[in-house]
């Protein structure tokens, strides 16, 4: 039998399970699918040890102890979670109600439809090295997940942009040795990062290899080194991990096919409700565009909650939610 609810939520980041708060707080019913295995969206899956410091009223968080903190305020509402489904399918009853299929053969009805997706799944950009595939899991990862992981362990990171910066920082503290090897002399992360990075470098908490590229890697049944070359020279540079953190690419999947209206890769909405131009389908996060737009969390925040006081106009006959403050 097919699942129903008032509002299918389509995305389990920060702005995914805010809207479930709202929808929880407006009496709304709601689900929330995510294609990941656990909830947090991009918190969790690219950086969650990252500390983010524009939540307004918590000075600093890490990513995934935010996504903690979204998790304990969602929970009164009991909102299901299909996570590890991907929607696949979307159509329209004639009682304006939309059906929706996953990857797991869920059939969802709903009556309104958030995307709170983000910029969709995300694939690394594999470097073109020979014999990469066998080391990916032996000692070749494209992202950090379990930070003890690396604990007093030889690493090797490749990369010039925030990502790689970054994590150079924060490994640096906790690994046996750390090399960054970047293909120019200047980065293309934030310039102050870059100069502490380059500061650790002078303290002699990393070694900086640059004008160079990682070209081969080596070992048996697990990686053990990487070839370092430079312009004039070549060596050979023993870890236990290789990092190439040369970014992500983004694929929205099936959404892009439904029909919205797009801008650069993003659905454009109506900022006053964030609505696409399909009636009773709303967009918000990373995923939704419209002149001014800022992408940072906290706006996803309040995407979605103009959201959802919008889908509650729309699923109650333009009767406004009575809830206008934000204290209970």
């Amino acid at each position: 039998m097919p699942n129903s609810t008032d509002i299918l939520i389509i995305g389990a980041g920060p702005s995914g399970l805010f809207a479930g708060f709202k929808a929880g707080q407006l009496g709304l019913s709601a689900q929330i699918i995510d294609s990941l295995p656990h909830p947090g969206g991009q918190l969790v899956e690219l950086y969650p040890y990252k500390t983010i410091s524009d939540i307004p009223g918590i000075p600093c968080i890490e990513a995934k102890g935010l996504v903690t903190k979204l998790m304990q305020q969602i929970e009164p509402y009991n909102i299901p979670m299909h996570l590890g489904e991907r929607v696949e399918t979307m159509s329209f009853h004639s009682d304006k109600s939309f059906e929706l299929q996953t990857s797991a053969g869920s059939q969802l009805i709903c009556r309104a439809i958030i995307l709170a997706a983000g910029l969709g799944s995300f694939n690394p950009r594999k470097p073109d090295l020979p014999g990469i595939q066998h080391y990916e899991n032996r000692g070749v990862e494209y992202a950090i997940r379990d930070i003890e992981k690396y604990r007093n362990k030889n690493l090797v990171i490749a990369g010039g942009g925030d990502s790689a910066l970054d994590w150079s920082i924060q490994l640096s503290e906790i690994a046996c040795t750390l090399s960054l090897v970047h293909r120019r002399s200047d980065f293309r992360g934030n310039p102050a990062t870059a100069s502490s990075v380059r500061q650790l470098a002078a303290n002699g908490k990393l070694q900086l290899l640059l004008n160079a590229n990682v070209t081969g890697l080596g070992g048996r049944d697990v990686l053990e080194y990487v070839e370092i070359q430079f312009p004039d020279r070549s060596f050979k540079l023993d870890c236990d991990f290789f990092l190439p953190l040369f970014g992500l690419s983004p694929k929205l999947g099936p959404i892009s096919t439904w029909g919205f209206e797009m801008d650069k890769g993003c659905i454009r909405v109506n900022p006053t409700t964030c609505q696409t131009n399909f009636q009773g389908i709303y967009s918000i996060g990373d995923l939704c565009s419209y002149d001014g737009k800022l992408k940072f969390i906290l706006s996803g925040f309040q995407e979605a909650a103009i959201a959802m006081h919008a889908a509650y106009a729309y699923l109650n006959e333009g009767r406004q939610a009575k809830i206008r403050y934000t204290t209970d």
